[in-house]
């Protein structure tokens, strides 16, 4: 009833609205040096793995090594670092840092709007897991709930999108394929509701199916 839907909206303002954003933002680091390899996944997480088990592993995302995406959205404060970005090792060999203590060159600042401060320095230099490249790093979160990996989006594409249409089941956005592009939760100008129906499904699917001997969603 109403409690689920504040306590999603309540989750929507945590993850996301809070930030005005849709994509994630990098926020893993310390000093003011964010990994640009933050894209593959934060504390310590690598979101190409989060491979869908059991009875769903074939709604799963298969992990494109010469996917290529910037992020739409990102973080503004001061020294905020960039879009997360993803690409092939044959482009990006290895890939460095964002400084957020830099000052912009000239007093010009060029890698995303209204940026106020910050560069990116080419040294390699490893995430929380350990990368220091970008391949196949395309599954960061994205929406109000912050849809993330590559079982997360494949479900999605599964029951709404372009895979849906093409195993003649009903779907939502027949002509959107969540796997090739992830990025539509975001960035579609003809789709804007997708980051709150992206939202809404994991909510419906996920948490408020969860059930387990000690925890049931809907009876607590």
């Amino acid at each position: 009833g109403l409690v689920n839907v504040a306590a999603f909206l309540a989750q929507s303002l945590q993850e996301s609205i809070h930030y005005n954003a849709c994509d994630e933002n990098s926020w893993d680091g310390s000093g003011g040096i964010y990994p640009l390899s933050n894209a593959c996944g934060q504390l310590g997480q690598s979101y190409q793995d989060y491979a869908c088990s059991g009875d769903e592993a074939h709604m799963a995302c298969d992990v494109d090594p010469d996917m290529e995406i910037t992020a739409t959205t990102n973080a503004k404060w001061w020294g905020a670092p960039t879009k997360l970005f993803c690409g092939p090792k044959s482009k990006y060999p290895t890939t460095g840092y964002w400084n957020a203590y830099a000052s912009c060159t000239n007093g010009v600042c060029n890698y995303y709007d209204d940026q106020k401060g910050g560069a990116i320095v080419d040294n390699p230099t490893a995430n929380s897991a350990g990368r220091t490249d970008v391949e196949g790093c395309c599954w960061w979160g994205r929406g109000v709930i912050q849809t993330t990996g590559i079982c997360n989006f494949g479900k999605l594409n599964y029951y709404l999108g372009k895979r849906a249409a093409a195993e003649n089941r009903p779907s939502a956005y027949p002509n959107i394929d969540f796997c090739t592009t992830p990025d539509a939760i975001c960035s579609s100008s003809e789709h804007p509701e997708l980051k709150w129906i992206a939202g809404i499904f994991y909510w419906l699917s996920s948490v408020q199916a969860f059930n387990t001997a000690q925890f049931n969603y809907d009876s607590e």
